[in-house]
């Protein structure tokens, strides 16, 4: 059994309390991690305060430095932290090696380099005889909290630019999958000063307290959108910066003069990757009604295919749901499915994990909850539609609105849905691809601010004018 330990003020610090984590392809304990209460997020907040005056302080070129250290320490420990992050996510080894662990060693570096060009404004005159210039600032100490879909992804999205920018930062993971996240600041120890990196770990009221906590000065999480709203509430009475990237219900348009195998093939990988459990999925299948039968058998094909196993199964499209209780949610939307609605492909678990089979359901309507609620769960829905404009009444016809995806050989007909869609992100026959350079985040119930590219990293920082009189 692993006992973890969080991370505060450079020290491995325990707590008086401890709570279980498993690993979800097996149902079976792997290990405790401390159930923080107000004394450690206390000790935590207080470390990072004490870290900011000479961290804010540093270059942009240590910071740069001290950040490409951890990238290179994190690629000398990726067999290490691949270990942790699957055996405490269930998702296949080769997988969470090509497309989550080089991309966040990728990503660190990104923002490494990103602080040496994180610039204000130059100066000029505004006035006579006056000389204004704005300067870009940290924001302070960030209180971050990451979810337990990526929880290393997660983190390094979050950690990296908020220290390229000058912050401190206090870090919860999430309950379920707090490993890889305690080895990484176990980590960055050997490369950052004490206490401008720190994780607590524990749960939901863990998170309330870190929020709610008089002296972070910004609050950042990646979570679902009821989350998101509790953050935001909490985090209202003292007025703290929130940057908040939530849950999507992402749509992909297929047009009938794609090739549809191929579409289907592509759209089931990315809807099913990570059994379904990320915000960008697409979920919402909406098809061109002359295409819509042949797109289903494709897709339904596509799905039975996608095999779902442990982390060192062979052939294995996708991992378990991260937990019982998630497991649970997303079976009551398939048992709970209206007459017209009809599972087409898959609908049934295995265990002892938690296993759900590649899901497909043909039929559903505009207002049912399969199409409007975020299920996290590797389930597609299948919508025709008649025309451009019904496919962008249908598309945009939800509260979530972070990523989408248009499929077709008409350049002309994509740049205009593109302008159309009322989404973060629109992908243009392909989904799911995520460059450091480039901004993730959403609109309405999706969030506000951006993660990745130089967006992201001014997010962690503040405007401040500066006037000089030229007597």
């Amino acid at each position: 059994m692993t006992i973890l330990s969080n991370v505060i003020g450079g020290k491995s610090v325990g707590a008086a309390a401890a709570m279980e984590f498993v690993d979800p392809s097996t149902a079976q304990a792997l290990g405790t991690a401390p159930l923080c209460r107000e004394a450690e997020v206390d000790a935590a907040v207080g470390a990072a305060a004490e870290a900011f005056p000479s961290w804010r302080r540093t270059t942009p070129a240590q910071r740069q430095q001290a950040i490409l250290a951890l990238a290179d320490l994190v690629a000398e420990h990726a067999d290490e932290l691949i270990e942790c992050e699957v055996r405490n996510t269930g998702k296949p080894r080769a997988a969470t090696r090509e497309l989550e662990l080089l991309p966040c060693i990728d990503q660190l570096r990104f923002f490494a380099g990103a602080a040496r060009v994180l610039t204000g404004i130059a100066q000029a005159e505004y006035e006579t005889g006056f000389t204004s210039s704005v300067r870009r600032e940290p924001v302070g100490v960030v209180a971050q909290i990451t979810p337990w879909n990526y929880p290393l992804m997660m983190a390094i999205w979050k950690i990296a630019p908020a220290l390229a920018a000058g912050n401190t930062v206090v870090l919860k993971p999430a309950d379920t999958t707090p490993w890889s996240t305690v080895r990484l600041a176990e980590l960055a120890q050997e490369v950052l000063p004490p206490g401008v990196l720190n994780v607590v770990c524990g749960d939901r009221d863990t998170g309330r307290l870190l929020v709610t906590h008089r002296r972070p000065d910004m609050v950042a999480i990646t979570g679902s959108t009821r989350a998101g709203a509790e953050v935001m509430a909490a985090a209202a009475p003292t007025l703290k910066n929130v940057h908040l990237e939530l849950g999507g219900k992402a749509p992909a348009l297929v047009f009938a003069d794609t090739d549809l195998r191929r579409t289907a093939e592509e759209i089931a990988f990315t809807g099913f990757f990570n059994a379904g459990q990320d915000c960008t999925a697409a979920t919402r299948v909406l098809v061109e009604e002359s295409a819509y039968e042949e797109f289903v058998s494709e897709l339904s094909a596509a799905a039975r295919a996608s095999r779902a196993g442990g982390p060192d199964e062979s052939e294995v499209a996708f991992g378990p749901l991260n937990s019982a209780d998630q497991k649970g949610r997303v079976e009551e939307f398939l048992t709970g499915l209206p007459a017209h609605a009809e599972i087409v492909a898959g609908g049934t678990g295995r265990g002892p994990g938690y296993f759900l089979d590649a899901t497909v359901i043909a039929g559903a309507r505009q207002d049912d909850d399969v199409v409007q609620r975020e299920i996290f769960g590797p389930v597609l829905t299948v919508q025709p539609f008649a025309d451009e404009a019904e496919a962008i009444r249908l598309a945009n016809g939800v509260d979530l609105a972070l990523a989408s995806s248009v499929w077709t050989t008409d350049h002309g007909r994509a740049t205009r849905l593109a302008a159309e869609l009322d989404f973060g992100t629109v992908w243009i026959n392909c989904h799911q691809l995520l460059p450091a350079e480039l901004p993730h985040g959403g609109f309405k119930q999706s969030g506000t601010g951006k993660d990745l590219s130089v967006f992201g990293l001014e997010d962690y920082t503040r405007l401040k004018h500066v006037m000089s009189a030229w007597h």
